[in-house]
């Protein structure tokens, strides 16, 4: 399809922020992505145009019956000043599967790639450049067909924004600590769990509100059947590292399958490293670190790439990994992934692709 752009009046541009002051998700870039859907017409008319509010109908599904999908990646600025982008049709098409899973219309990844890049180069420049910031992007789809009935919307909007982004934690890369609920569950087998969906993210939130006001990062759920099963943190999968071994959950279908996640275990094969896919209650964990075999835990994810784990806190116990300090390999795969990510390093796998 071909892509319509309309551009922001270079007197309506906006200020560029401080690269060095960002934050996550808190400032938008000027211009945004828009394609939308019916049932007759299917996806059409991709536009980019500049960033600004949408009018939705009162009764649009997405209001009231939730189906809303999105995804997250990041472009990078090269040391060549090029723009990259790392792994971004393996999002779109964990984009498809979740509106699969949701009932919603499958995307062209070929038209909605082609539309992201647009986009890239009409706000080019806010790609930042200073060191550990990048460009967020967040690609979204939501039913806006006017109609109230549980049933699949038959009107979809999908859309494009992106902001400039330093941290996503306010420790960066240094140690966040952990609060492991066995209150609340986050997702089951057989539900939705493995879809990157509004309603996911919105029953993770009273946890973490309380983990918050405990002095906690983020909440490391456990599975809704025996409380007992590491799942994974509320945005990021999570690796256990053995002295003999590493560990991360399996995808059973009640955890997001992670880009990052998946990049880690191509790095740690052709690393050598042992590793296994498997269930690892939060006893064993515990028990692990208590005699010394449990050497560092780390999580995974676009926004924070790679997360050291300084402590766990599970019914009243913390319990203090390496010492509260980042680990050698959590140090060895943020290193070798943000060296991908920005095309200083070699890609065997061709996960980056060049603007």
């Amino acid at each position: 399809m071909n892509i319509k752009t309309e551009k922001r009046a270079p007197a309506e541009l906006k200020a560029r922020p401080n690269e060095n002051e960002l934050g996550f998700g808190k400032i938008f870039t000027d211009h945004m992505l828009v394609m939308a859907y019916d049932a007759a017409r299917g996806w059409h008319e991709p536009e980019v145009r500049p960033y600004a509010p949408f009018s939705l109908d009162p009764a649009a599904m997405v209001l009231h019956y939730g189906q809303a999908i999105f995804e997250g990646l990041k472009a990078y600025r090269g040391q060549d000043d090029g723009i990259y982008l790392f792994r971004p049709l393996a999002n779109l098409e964990r984009m498809n599967r979740s509106a699969a899973r949701m009932c919603m219309p499958q995307l062209s990844v070929e038209t909605a790639f082609a539309g992201l890049q647009a986009l890239l180069r009409v706000d080019a420049d806010w790609v930042p450049r200073a060191d550990g910031a990048s460009l967020y992007i967040r690609p979204t789809m939501v039913a806006t067909e006017a109609g109230l009935g549980v049933r699949p919307a038959k009107e979809y909007l999908f859309f494009i924004i992106m902001s400039p982004v330093g941290a996503y934690y306010p420790e960066g890369f240094n140690p966040v600590k952990i609060f492991v609920t066995d209150t609340y569950v986050r997702a089951v087998a057989g539900g939705v769990g493995e879809a990157k969906t509004a309603g996911n993210y919105a029953a993770s939130i009273m946890a973490a509100v309380e983990a918050q006001k405990q002095g906690f990062t983020q909440v490391l759920w456990l599975d809704a059947r025996e409380r007992r099963y590491v799942e994974e943190v509320g945005t990021m999968n999570i690796f256990f590292v053995f002295r003999d071994r590493i560990i991360t959950p399996p995808l059973s279908g009640s955890i997001l399958p992670g880009i990052t996640r998946d990049s880690v275990l191509h790095l740690l094969a052709d690393w050598g490293l042992p590793v296994e896919e498997r269930q690892i209650a939060i006893d064993e964990v515990l028990a692990a670190s208590e005699n010394g075999e449990l050497l560092e835990v780390f999580g995974t994810g676009t926004a924070a790439v790679i997360s050291p784990v300084g402590s766990l806190h599970y019914r009243g116990q913390d319990c203090l990994i390496n010492q509260g300090k980042t680990g050698e390999l959590a140090q060895r795969l943020f290193a070798e992934l943000t060296a991908i990510q920005h095309g200083r390093a070699a890609d065997p796998y061709g996960w980056v692709i060049r603007l």
